[in-house]
């Protein structure tokens, strides 16, 4: 091939791509945009899991603290002088009378079981009521007559945790409350409070008292079922999204330096 073919194939070689480079850098741009965009919302849900690890440490030390605090009797925390978000996992002790025929049951697990927490009205020397949650009992123990041992009767002394009242409903997965049935899934007092033999006039300090470890005679309920020791996974979380990120941005950086080698050829 002559001089003036050689040179007329590297002017069209050049042409062309000159023609690719704009198509290029608009590909270029587009990829990079959407990364970074990407990479920055993996980044925030990061950071986010970085402040909920943060917000679970404090509350988990919260909890281990208000347990190591001596007891209070179940007057002093309900009078008011304790602020409400001081009462969850407080230890407090009660003394009274339970009212075992308006017991509440919930739809409860114990160590891979199905059964039920059994909720008790306790009545205070004051005439105010508290309801206890005594602990668990297998599921075909629901029935208090399955369990006639357990119905302590005259007065008894309690001592456990503090725990508010729901104010709505967990979540919209959580089934509704069946007083009819005896059937609860959630802590809500005026649920608790449907078709009770005390009476409307009854007076309930407004959180439940979960029973301490042991077991009522006969075996059940078995109190000492609350956790404490609340699920904590939000590093895992965190690493994982800073990762995804940190592959992505391999992934943006390889996609957009790349260069495609040239198929046209240039003969000197």
């Amino acid at each position: 091939m002559g001089r003036f073919g050689r040179v007329t194939l590297t002017t069209v070689g050049r042409a062309r791509r000159a023609e690719r480079r704009p198509a290029l850098r608009r590909r270029d741009v587009v990829i990079g945009l959407v990364g970074l965009f990407g990479i920055a919302v993996l980044c925030s849900l990061g950071a986010w899991q970085v402040e909920r690890l943060a917000w679970k440490n404090a509350l988990v030390a919260q909890i281990h603290e208000r347990q190591r605090w001596p007891s209070v009797p179940v007057e002093e925390l309900a009078s008011g002088n304790i602020e409400g978000s001081q009462l969850d996992y407080r230890s407090v002790s009660a003394s009274g009378v339970f009212h075992h025929e308006d017991e509440r049951a919930f739809l409860s697990t114990f160590r891979g079981a199905a059964g039920w927490n059994i909720y008790t009205p306790l009545e205070l020397a004051d005439g105010r009521f508290v309801f206890v949650n005594r602990g668990f009992v297998p599921y075909d123990r629901k029935d208090p007559a399955t369990r006639a041992a357990g119905q302590i009767v005259g007065t008894t002394d309690v001592v456990g945790v503090a725990r508010p009242f729901a104010t709505e409903k967990p979540g919209s997965f959580v089934p509704d409350n069946d007083p009819r049935t005896n059937v609860y899934f959630w802590r809500h007092l005026p649920d608790l409070l449907v078709g009770l033999d005390l009476g409307d006039s009854a007076r309930f300090i407004p959180f439940v008292i979960d029973a301490g470890p042991g077991a009522a005679p006969g075996g059940y309920p078995v109190g000492g079922t609350t956790i404490v020791e609340i699920p904590n996974n939000h590093l895992q979380y965190a690493i994982t999204w800073f990762g995804l990120a940190a592959v992505l941005a391999g992934m943006l950086v390889a996609a957009v330096f790349r260069r495609p080698r040239s198929s046209d050829t240039s003969t000197a």
